[in-house]
């Protein structure tokens, strides 16, 4: 939820830590700060808002220290200000600290401090800890790393730090519970990050922290060892991101380049795993548990937010196509009940950024209990990469824009194609079904990019509706969860209220809500629901509702009944949400940027939750 960059070398720190906050500002951007150390003296410079009202704070000062520590803030604990905001001191002002996380016990800790005398200036955790590492460090005159060691076994909660000191100058020390971490590792230089994005014009060599570990740069050289002191020899990966991924490349958002890159990222999450002309359909790191999957008395989703729509349209495909029971649960709440896993069990959860905090401790349950756990996310390298027995990456690219687009396409891609290989390893599906779905897949990226010739029009109706206070959204089957996307599309980037259903519900509440200036979406496509859908719509004209239609190119009955139009290509029934969710998408864009939003940090929302 909070972004960290770190840098101790020959570089000056501060251009380097400042281009990567901005890089990390989706990660936070309640507030930001940088930490130099200098002339033997840790100076802190830190300022509520973006990233480039701390730049405008800097402006002018001669700072060229070469050991840093920058952050960038989603408040938890305490309103988003100058003083909560990081980097932190130390009671004696001698130590600072980053910290992205929640300490859940700082409390206790931090009125044991007040009573030995310490002092606080924020209402964050992050200060009682490093007051609290201080603490450590000066009761047991051990090394620094040492009381930070002692510290961290203390403490409850999850945590990604790093702690820099004026009395180790060169030394810095970082380490990870539950919270993202990477270093890069450069000449005689180290970067350390809540992701990769700020590291890679330096070093594509990378080290990912694990829980529990702590990081050590002492005298040019890093070392890592665990709470109780084991060390562990660094493995080193390489980075395959490329930097003009996670650049605008010209477009006004990151919002509307990861919309229109979607032609692109599906075939990405589908190249090298399908091959429609010899009937080929491999997913490597499934390969093992084929059999598995295949014998499964039932599947578990989990997932948050997009993600768990993305599981929504997964239930469907699994139990038409494989014939299994599925259920689809929201990771923050299966993890609070007590839910009935058996060992024959499939649990698949979903993430973008792999770190979900609630997601990961579903995971930790259903392991707990037995089931076999797989993975579907964005990132390599990810929490939940290693937590799970096996799964695939989306190979989506970096998604840098708050509301996820490209992610959620992509996760539906790969989740199809677990369906369908679970489903041709079952044989619950013909083979002529089976190489039907294969060529239509390859065709969907050429079909998403013809909906991009559409975008202007919809702009165009985008225009008309940035009056509305509220939307609803409807949809059946498989485009029910679409319904859902679009309608939390429209809320995270926009602020308007608008709620999401499946069409037939709509008699039994909701049409209380349509009037002359109620805007209704409808998924529309032509499909086994076709003419179920087409009552709907006529429901919602009888009491003079706005209707705007997702139909499918051809239509020749819907335009005629409707106010407005968006055409999308003929797809296998199955596929359909990877092209109708695009003008979805692009209307949510549209009416943001119309009223002025600022759609890649929307207010209130961080990229990657990593606290419950």
């Amino acid at each position: 939820m909070c972004g960290i960059v770190a840098y101790v070398g020959n570089r000056e720190a501060l251009p380097l830590i400042l281009k990567g906050l901005k890089r990390l500002e989706y990660r936070g951007y309640d507030s930001s700060g940088v930490a130099l150390l200098e002339d033997a003296k840790l100076n802190i410079y830190k300022k509520k808002g973006k990233v480039s009202d701390l730049e405008h704070e800097l402006a002018g000062k001669n700072l060229t220290a070469t050991i840093g520590i920058g952050h960038t803030r989603w408040a938890t604990h305490g309103e988003p200000n100058d003083v909560n905001a990081h980097p932190h001191f130390s009671n004696n002002r001698r130590l600072s600290i980053i910290h992205n996380g929640i300490i859940e016990n700082y409390a206790s800790i931090k009125q044991n401090l007040i009573k030995k005398g310490h002092v606080f200036l924020s209402d964050t955790d992050t200060e009682v800890l490093i007051h609290f590492i201080e603490d450590i460090h000066l009761a047991t005159a051990g090394s620094l790393e040492s009381a930070v060691k002692l510290a961290l076994k203390e403490v409850v909660g999850a945590y990604a730090i790093v702690v820099m000191s004026v009395d180790h100058p060169g030394q810095l020390i970082a380490a990870r519970k539950g919270s993202p971490l990477v270093i890069g590792v450069g000449e005689d230089e180290f970067f350390f990050a809540s992701d990769a994005t700020p590291i890679i014009e330096y070093t594509k060599d990378v080290v990912y922290l694990d829980d529990y570990e702590v990081a050590i740069i002492k005298d040019g050289k890093l070392s890592i060892q665990n709470l109780d002191n084991t060390e562990t020899i660094p493995y080193i990966q390489k980075l395959e991101m490329e930097l003009e991924t996670i650049e605008k490349g010209g477009y006004d958002h990151f919002m509307i380049k990861e919309i229109f890159e979607q032609s692109r990222s599906i075939g990405d999450s589908m190249r090298g795993r399908l091959r429609s002309e010899d009937a080929h359909l491999q997913l490597g790191g499934l390969n093992n548990y084929l059999d598995k999957l295949a014998e499964a008395d039932r599947i578990i989703i989990v997932g948050c937010g997009t993600s768990w729509h993305a599981g929504l349209v997964a239930e469907y495909l699994f139990e038409e196509l494989a014939r299994v029971n599925v259920e689809v649960e929201y990771a923050s709440e299966f993890r609070y009940r007590n839910p009935v896993i058996s060992e024959k069990d499939i649990v698949i959860a979903i993430s973008q950024s792999g770190e979900t905090a609630d997601t990961l401790a579903a995971i930790e349950l259903a392991k707990s209990k037995g089931a076999t756990i797989f993975g579907v996310c964005n990132v390599v390298g990810s929490s939940i990469a290693r937590a799970t027995h096996a799964g695939a990456y989306t190979h989506a690219g970096p998604e840098i824009g708050v509301a996820s687009t490209k992610a959620f396409t992509a996760q539906v891609t790969v989740l199809t194609l677990i369906a369908i290989a679970m489903a041709k390893r079952k044989g619950t599906i013909t083979e002529e079904t089976y190489r039907q779905l294969l060529i239509e897949l390859e065709h969907i990226p050429e079909k998403v990019a013809k909906v991009f010739e559409n975008a202007s029009k919809i702009k165009e109706i985008a225009f008309i509706f940035t009056y509305a206070r509220n939307f609803i959204y409807l949809g059946r089957g498989l485009n029910f969860p679409v319904a859902l996307e679009g309608a939390l599309k429209l809320k995270e980037i926009s602020y308007i209220h608008a709620e999401g259903y499946p069409a037939a519900e709509m008699k039994h509440g909701p049409i209380a809500l349509i009037d002359e200036d109620m805007p209704v979406v409808f998924l529309a496509t032509r499909d086994s629901s076709y003419e179920k859908i087409v009552s709907n719509i006529q429901e919602v004209k009888a009491r003079k509702g706005r209707v705007i239609a997702i139909v499918t190119e051809g239509d020749k009955l819907i335009p005629g009944m409707v106010d407005f139009v968006i055409e999308v290509p003929q797809t296998h029934e199955m596929l359909t949400p990877l092209v109708s969710v695009i003008p979805l998408q692009l209307l949510s864009y549209y009416i943001a940027v119309m009223r002025g939003r600022n759609v890649d940090q929307p207010r209130n929302l961080a990229k990657s939750v990593t606290v419950e």
